[in-house]
């Protein structure tokens, strides 16, 4: 998730757990240890484009980390405020908590979390909160806000750290059903319209959890859509086929980029053409404005004839176009027909 969120949700757990204890100053401590896995972003002052994707929700987002700082900083934390009572176990707990809400939330995103390094490189990707969904973290925000606001012997502050927590659990919850509901909507039109894949996967489009990037995927490439909650039974999926066109990837295979990029798509890629030049593609993380154009090109396309002009990867397709009218064009598209 983005970093306020994080900033968020650690402030309101240690409110809940801490804030007894330690006064406002649990709210810092919170913020501060729940955002500590995402130090890993130091990586990119040193690491090249595609080390750096590798690096980023690795060791940082690990159990081995979750388990090891808490047992420091829960030192550290019992040295330094002593006087709050809290023992060795409240403390490690305390530490354990915030880190591993961290790794766990993140998850829920299609980036991939590397819950089990060192020990296995496979990613964790739940591919069900957009990595910026307002409808989830506007509540925890707003307890944080109230908590920082009120008085530290208020009654109303331990209602106001569990309102934030119950009501984007809740919306959580909810996302989780919308994807099962499209899931199974997806199954049945890919049966219907007798479209043969070996997988297939959905994943939210950008700040909300209603409308769905529909990648189905064979051993030559893959067909994408979109699917709305909201879109009527009798609406066709309007799948477009995506060649893996795997030969085109013979001219780089030994380069290490290449290698970093295959392990980060985990097998969902395409070699094609970005504004004329050859790009490699990781289709999970969609399409730009795909919703309404049907030959749109990938989010992530890195240019394989030019390595070091790859900066913000990542990101640097996801906003491209968008103006009043592709907003509205995203709008509809959610509302479905």
């Amino acid at each position: 998730m983005d970093s306020l969120t994080h900033i968020a949700l650690g402030a309101v757990i240690a409110e809940v757990v801490a804030g007894r204890k330690l006064g406002k100053k649990a709210m810092i401590i919170g913020a501060v240890v729940n955002s500590l896995p995402d130090i890993d972003f130091l990586g990119a002052f040193w690491l090249g484009t595609t080390r750096d994707l590798i690096f980023h929700r690795g060791i940082t987002h690990s159990f081995l980390f979750v388990a090891v700082m808490a047992v420091v900083l829960g030192a550290i934390g019992r040295r330094i405020w002593r006087s709050a009572g809290m023992g060795p176990g409240a403390w490690i707990g305390f530490m354990g908590l915030e880190l591993f809400t961290h790794i766990f939330i993140d998850a829920f995103n299609a980036y991939g979390t590397g819950w089990f390094e060192p020990f296995s490189h496979y990613r964790v990707s739940f591919n069900v909160l957009f990595v910026a969904d307002p409808l989830y973290s506007l509540w925890l925000g707003l307890a944080a806000l109230a908590l920082v606001i009120l008085r530290r012997n208020r009654p109303a502050r331990r209602k106001w750290a569990w309102m934030g927590l119950v009501i984007s659990s809740g919306y959580l919850a909810y996302a989780l059903y919308s994807k099962w509901s499209v899931d199974l909507d997806v199954e049945q039109r890919l049966q219907t319209e007798r479209v043969h894949v070996q997988s297939y996967f959905t994943t939210p489009t950008p700040f909300n959890s209603w409308l769905w990037y529909v990648v189905a995927a064979d051993s030559a490439g893959y067909y994408t859509g979109y699917r709305s909650l909201f879109d009527t039974d009798d609406r066709p999926l309007d799948l477009r086929w995506r060649p893996k066109n795997v030969q085109g990837l013979k001219p780089y295979r030994d380069r290490q980029d290449v290698a970093d990029l295959l392990r980060f798509a985990q097998g969902y890629y395409t070699i094609g053409k970005f504004e004329g030049r050859p790009v490699l593609n990781i289709v999970r993380f969609g399409e730009i404005q795909g919703w309404r154009d049907t030959a749109a090109q990938f989010v992530f396309h890195y240019f394989l004839d030019e390595p070091a002009g790859n900066q913000l990867v990542l990101q640097r397709g996801r906003w491209m176009g968008w103006s009043g009218e592709a907003w509205r064009a995203f709008l509809q598209r959610i509302e479905g027909d």
